[in-house]
């Protein structure tokens, strides 16, 4: 029997390919990509995003100096789900990554992203990128479905779904200890700031040569805890939870800016892609806001699923471009690997798409023509400016027009029946491609390998 310390070797070498010549030479730079991920950040929190009350000028410049996607999708309306997705371009449910794992008290250890799934950071770095984690993982928690099995040479955080951000609430050892690599350390920083310290060291580490980094901050994931340093920045909120919301934000904010102010410093800008995302909408639980949007977190309606998307690359994309066209987090993988000059292996069925050229406005036709979300009961498609949806609150599908009506409160079925047939069709086509979930909210004990192998014999 292999071990499991020897496979990701072995799908390494499996993934390894080259990329074109003239970057092989050297005599063009491969661009560093830089992916930050926000968690249960509010769609209508951050200043771009049309948020008054608290101050983000590192995003919104940020936002300002790329390309703003209005109308970016995550493929879950939860954490796990997304990052899956992320991570392998692909609808999380054709491999069965549909529900979170579970806390990690109580998630099987066998329970994690598939192994049968190649991974953006294995692609690059079979390309020749160097390859780093810092942050929340919330793909598993043994051996083989951690970061470093995945293909990330260098990792600094927590396994998984919600960590403490102040050290007097941390758990030291244990499944969900702090880590760098396999190891647990004492981390005195507020998270937040620690993670954008640990970004910047491995930008630093790796400005000579080509580097992927994954940032995924559990800002503004609960708890809610509000930097202990800090001033009021806020007294004009009267809520509580909002304003330790707000202070949570505001700290992301420069934690986002110091790490962008690192790219400026060491003359790298220029030559990163960097994408900004946040891993689902907002929860009631965080007093976060979707604004105008119908529901929220763990639910297929747009408070859910839409988030703030922002895609910058100078020289490539123009700057503070508004692009209205649904795109997805799956997209970001066939991008990157784009960028990079990678070639995706022969047989490897992505979702994504390369979203460069869209978004440049070199090709004119959408970049997609149809997404889909399965969440349990929970399902939708949009198509355009359509969107059947089952959510939270409903029994039976309704169509929705989202230009005339973004709450999504006007079923438009009776007067569009031949739209709701075709929706109706494509979901189920899409559908009839995927597996069953590995896991509902956790797996049980003793499942958790024989429904990944099952999975791997099912999925497409």
């Amino acid at each position: 029997m292999l071990s499991f310390r020897l496979l990701p070797l072995i799908l390494l070498a499996a993934v390894a390919v080259p990329f074109p010549s003239a970057l092989a030479a050297g005599t063009a730079r491969r661009p560093n990509i830089l992916v930050i991920v926000a968690d249960d950040l509010g769609y209508a929190d951050p200043g771009f995003q049309g948020g008054r009350d608290v101050p983000t000028p590192r995003l919104d410049a940020l936002a300002a100096s790329g390309v703003r996607c209005t109308s970016g999708y995550v493929s879950g309306p939860y954490c796990s789900p997304t990052r899956a997705g992320l991570l392998t371009g692909r609808y999380q449910q054709r491999f069965g990554h549909e529900f979170n794992p579970g806390p990690p008290a109580a998630a099987n250890v066998e329970v994690g992203l598939p192994l049968t799934e190649r991974t953006l950071p294995e692609l690059l770095r079979a390309g020749g990128y160097r390859t780093g984690l810092v942050g929340k993982w919330h793909l598993g928690h043994a051996e083989p479905f951690l970061p470093q099995s995945r293909g990330f040479e260098e990792s600094f955080g927590f396994l998984g779904g919600a960590h403490p951000y102040l050290p007097a609430g941390r758990v030291e050892d244990g499944v969900n200890a702090i880590r760098r690599g396999h190891d647990p350390v004492d981390e005195p920083e507020y998270l937040t700031r620690a993670f954008a310290r640990e970004a910047v060291s491995f930008i630093d580490r790796h400005r000579e040569e080509p580097f992927f980094l994954l940032l995924t901050f559990n800002a503004v994931h609960g708890p809610l805890q509000a930097p202990p340093d800090g001033a009021d920045r806020f007294p004009e909120i009267a809520d509580p939870r909002r304003k330790a919301y707000a202070e949570m934000l505001a700290e992301l904010d420069v934690a986002v800016g110091r790490v962008l102010d690192r790219l400026d410093e060491t003359k790298l800008a220029d030559d990163t892609l960097v994408v900004f995302i946040s891993d689902n909408g907002g929860p009631p639980a965080n007093a976060s806001s979707n604004g105008a949007l119908r529901g929220f977190k763990a639910s297929t309606w747009e408070g859910g699923i839409r988030v703030p998307f922002v895609v910058r690359w100078p020289g490539h994309l123009p700057a503070g471009k508004t692009f209205d066209r649904p795109v997805i987090q799956l997209d970001i993988l066939p991008t990157a690997l784009a960028a990079a000059g990678v070639t995706a292996p022969a047989g490897l069925k992505l979702d994504g798409v390369d979203l460069v050229p869209h978004l440049a406005g070199r090709v004119e036709t959408p970049p997609h023509e149809h997404l889909f979300w399965r969440f349990g009961e929970q399902t939708a498609i949009r198509s355009g400016d359509w969107k059947l949806v089952r959510a939270n609150g409903i029994s039976d599908p309704i169509l929705i027009n989202l230009v005339d009506d973004g709450g999504e409160t006007n079923d438009r079925s009776a007067v569009n029946p031949d739209k709701r047939r075709e929706l109706e069709s494509a979901w189920r086509e899409w559908n009839g491609q995927l597996t069953a979930p590995l896991w509902k909210k956790q797996a049980k004990p003793g499942q958790g390998r024989q429904r990944q192998r099952r999975a791997g014999a099912a999925a497409s």
